[in-house]
């Protein structure tokens, strides 16, 4: 799904009467606030939905594809997403 149908979706939803350009701003303002949140917090957790939480990466050795030349990875943060229950049977 791309933002402009996630827009679509939510300004169709049932009890929604938003323009488009109000919808985009709402859709805008939830992302930079779970991204705020879990810059913040290092989680975030809706529930029935899931949890964001924070992951380090240790420090790895790897293999340039190319030229099969071994290189040192470094180590690094990333975001990982545990679905809930709820959501997991949706999925199914």
């Amino acid at each position: 799904m791309t933002k402009a149908e996630l827009i679509d979706e939510v300004r169709n939803a049932k009890g929604v009467d938003l323009t488009k350009k109000s919808t985009e701003e709402v859709v805008d303002a939830v992302f930079a606030a779970l991204s705020t949140a879990i810059q913040k917090d290092k989680r975030f957790s809706y529930p029935g939905f899931g949890t964001f939480v924070v992951r380090e990466r240790k420090a790895r050795k790897g293999r340039n594809p190319k030229t099969r030349e071994e290189i040192m990875i470094p180590a690094s943060k990333t975001v990982a997403f545990k679905p809930a229950p709820k959501l997991k049977a949706l999925i199914k």
